[in-house]
């Protein structure tokens, strides 16, 4: 799998930027420094945080001599970047959207330079959207074409709410853009058939996963790679299988500090701390264990054999980067309006 060269770090250089991190933009506190944070994340991120968070907390006592705790709030990363607008106090946020991220620079809570403190523009581990589908695969699903056939009704996330489900949309018409050789008509009614055989837009990808899991609806549950194979192995007795397509669409999962609330509360140390674990070796191999694809060139390796093999494009590439795709996809009468039609 051919990537861009900016996915390969070194964990020497996670150590190396964390200064210019601590140096932010905000004035100095004499407060003391707080023992908690509180870390803003996507939906189906609950379990992933629960265990690096029980690898930070000892690490950093032992650091510091400090007990300390990470806190945690879950849920689509656009209903996230509005909260902490309207008042959640996160420390940091760890998203799966640049823009959710550039919503709250906009809004002048994360500084503008978030990418260049962090390895791989901030961005620690990434995924992409796969199927999840039923004992046996019996609508014999292996490709984006087949979620288009009349008989196969598909579960994942409204991409008004869910940055899972937008990258769901744009990886579909990616796909569609390369079928047809650019032409957009094509591509358009493509996915205006995909959205057709939606049966639920739950509002986050957890959601989706209990609709197509617990409740049984649909035949195909389109998801992070990561989030496919955790469900997998959860509901071994359903004997569910993951279905990873050819082509689909990178999806990175972008971490910053939130500067308007580490300065406010004396806690950029820690948080500090907290993101430059993400990058560490620990850090890695945690993520990896929960099934993303990390960035570290050794920890990547150690798992190659967990992962199957799989071409990715990038939204900077088809759709000319995020700005760009939220203008014509997602917003008020965007693409994705126009192509829905509701039943």
């Amino acid at each position: 799998m051919r990537l861009s060269r900016r996915l390969v770090l070194t964990t020497t250089l996670a150590a190396a930027l964390a200064p210019f991190i601590l140096a932010g933009t905000g004035p100095a506190r004499a407060q003391e420094a707080p023992n908690s944070i509180l870390n803003a994340s996507y939906d189906v991120a609950r379990e992933l945080f629960e265990a690096i968070n029980k690898e930070f907390e000892p690490a950093e006592k032992a650091k510091t001599g400090k007990d300390i705790k990470v806190n945690q709030s879950h849920a689509g990363t656009s209903k996230q970047a509005r909260s902490i607008v309207e008042g959640l106090e996160a420390d940091v946020v760890t998203f799966n959207q640049i823009t959710d991220i550039t919503f709250l620079v906009d809004k002048g809570y994360v500084a503008k330079d978030w990418q260049a403190r962090l390895p791989n523009a901030s961005s620690p581990w990434y995924s992409f959207p796969a199927f999840l589908v039923r004992a046996g695969n019996p609508k014999n699903v292996k490709n984006w074409d087949d979620l288009v056939r009349d008989d196969v009704k598909l579960v994942f996330p409204n991409p008004k709410t869910s940055g899972n489900a937008r990258y769901t949309y744009l990886a579909a018409y990616a796909y569609a853009l390369e079928k047809f050789n650019g032409d957009e008509a094509k591509a358009d009614a493509f996915i205006k058939k995909f959205l057709a055989n939606v049966v639920v837009f739950d509002t986050g990808g957890r959601g989706a996963t209990t609709s197509f899991v617990d409740r049984e609806q649909g035949d195909v549950l389109i998801t992070f790679e990561a989030e496919v194979l955790g469900a997998r192995d959860a509901y071994k007795d359903k004997k569910l299988e993951v279905v990873v397509p050819p082509v689909s669409l990178l999806a990175e999962f972008p971490v910053a500090l939130v500067d308007k609330v580490v300065d406010k509360r004396g806690s950029r140390a820690l948080a500090t701390d907290y993101l430059t674990f993400l990058y560490s070796p620990a850090g890695q191999t945690v993520a990896a264990q929960a099934n993303n694809r990390v960035v570290d060139p050794k920890v990547a390796e150690a798992f190659k054999a967990k992962f199957a093999p799989v071409r990715l494009v990038k939204v900077e590439d088809v759709f000319g980067g995020w700005d760009k795709a939220q203008k014509v996809h997602f917003a008020s009468g965007g693409k994705l309006d126009q192509l829905f039609v509701a039943p």
